[in-house]
């Protein structure tokens, strides 16, 4: 009874939110709902666990998620997942809320959940999910956080009994070293691509997570991604991953699988990952085959904008949005901004984080990053923008040997700011980073503009 009262109070909480707005309230439901029931993820009618796959990981979670619901739905599954990112236990029990009967009942061919790395342990305690993917575990969110062995030692407590089927990213060395603890383990990667990269003999890379000797990379296909090995124990990366991009062509936006054709419909190097991950789990877990994978990439769109392009007068903005919590998706999008050799200015909005008190306003990732090369590249000017922090991202600049005349600096994130100084910029080559709601606002300035 416990169940049913929390259930249709969670029904009634989410039709008044679509009342609303039906873009929110992704946790709100499963929030007040387990209130009542504590335990009531648990107590759901129709689930089988072998089809039921949590995704986890620093970077790309939301992506991987979002193009697997699309593969899937494209090739007429039903699925029930959490497209909108709520990824605690709070926004999985919404999802199922809003896709049961009345009577607790949920029927769907599979349940696709995004899952914060702390989390996966307990979501699991509730729903046992047969399938892990793991995208990469790396520096994030230091004030809950820590360290990444922190967030390591979690998910190895939640998969050691062997029981799962783990999607494992083979180039990514926390990652892959997951491979001694599934019932059965499916690797995905890339091979060596035009915009991979090597790094200095002096940069320290990370211990090993099996023998926590040093780790080597042969090249990078992303930041902190790539060929790797062990010079003590041996933990490597697979000769060949299971499935693994391969002849990605960036220019054109084409890459195979299998030898299979795909277009690619964000062509920046980080997204290959989530790229072939969608097609193993679509392959391993509903027997999708790579060719009817292919044909549903070619009209993919991500869900949040993670890239964007925006058109304001003369000039093309090229929005990347970033988790700021972290320096592996900064160092990613500078290094975009680093390989593009046209003139170009660079919009920098890193914000203070808010998340647990005290909030902390100073862009530590930022110094974790290496801006050499896009210092070298042609960069007309700099625009630092932010409540605080724009400072310590000029500061970032000089350091790393920039000419402070020219850099900008705006400590606020009001768009009307921004556009001017973009207007003034020569070039109409623009790069943009900044938080998602400033993105939104500048999105709607621009439609407003238009509207006059």
């Amino acid at each position: 009874m416990k169940f049913h009262l929390a259930l249709w109070f969670g029904k009634f909480i989410n039709f008044l939110i679509s009342m609303v707005d039906k873009s929110r309230g992704t946790n709100l439901a499963g929030e007040k709902a387990m209130k009542i029931d504590p335990l009531m993820v648990s107590h759901f009618k129709g689930i089988d666990p072998e089809k039921v796959l949590f995704i986890t990981g620093t970077n790309g979670k939301s992506t991987t998620n979002n193009l697997i619901n699309h593969i899937f739905k494209a090739n007429g599954k039903k699925v029930v997942s959490n497209l909108e990112g709520a990824n605690l236990i709070y926004g999985v029990c919404t999802a199922l809320i809003k896709a049961s009967s009345l009577g607790g009942t949920v029927k769907a061919d599979y349940y696709i959940f995004e899952t914060d790395e702390r989390y996966v342990p307990v979501i699991r305690e509730q729903l046992p999910a047969a399938n892990l993917l793991i995208t990469n575990l790396q520096k994030d969110q230091v004030q809950r956080n820590g360290d990444p062995d922190y967030i390591y030692r979690k998910l190895k407590d939640a998969v050691s009994g062997g029981d799962l089927r783990l999607f494992l990213n083979n180039d990514e060395p926390r990652t892959k070293s997951f491979d001694d603890d599934g019932k059965t383990v499916v690797t995905y990667g890339a091979e060596k691509h035009a915009e991979a990269f090597n790094k200095d003999a002096s940069y320290v890379t990370m211990a090993c997570p099996k023998c926590h000797h040093k780790i080597a990379f042969d090249y990078y296909n992303t930041d902190g991604i790539g060929r790797f090995h062990c010079v003590n124990c041996g933990h490597s990366s697979n000769a060949e991953a299971d499935y693994s991009v391969t002849d990605a062509d960036f220019t054109n936006r084409k890459f195979k699988i299998g030898g299979v054709d795909f277009d690619m419909p964000y062509d920046t190097p980080y997204m290959i990952y989530n790229y072939s991950a969608a097609a193993a789990v679509a392959k391993e877990l509903a027997g999708i085959s790579l060719e009817d994978s292919a044909k549903a990439f070619g009209n993919f769109k991500n869900v949040g904008g993670r890239f964007e392009i925006l058109k304001y007068k003369n000039k093309t903005i090229k929005y990347m949005r970033i988790k700021q919590e972290n320096p592996e998706t900064l160092q990613t999008s500078i290094n975009v901004m680093a390989n593009d050799p046209n003139r170009k200015m660079v919009c920098l909005g890193l914000c203070p984080l808010v998340d647990l008190i005290p909030h902390y306003a100073v862009s530590f990732y930022a110094y974790d990053c290496d801006f050499s090369k896009l210092v070298r590249s042609d960069v007309e000017k700099y625009f630092c923008f932010s409540d605080h922090v724009c400072y310590d991202t000029v500061n970032r600049f000089i350091y790393e040997g920039v000419d402070p005349s020219m850099i900008s600096v705006a400590d606020t994130e009001d768009v009307n700011v921004i556009f001017k100084e973009i207007e003034e910029a020569e070039t109409d080559n623009i790069y943009l980073i900044t938080w998602l709601h400033t993105y939104e606002h500048m999105e709607k300035y621009i439609k407003e503009e238009g509207n006059k």
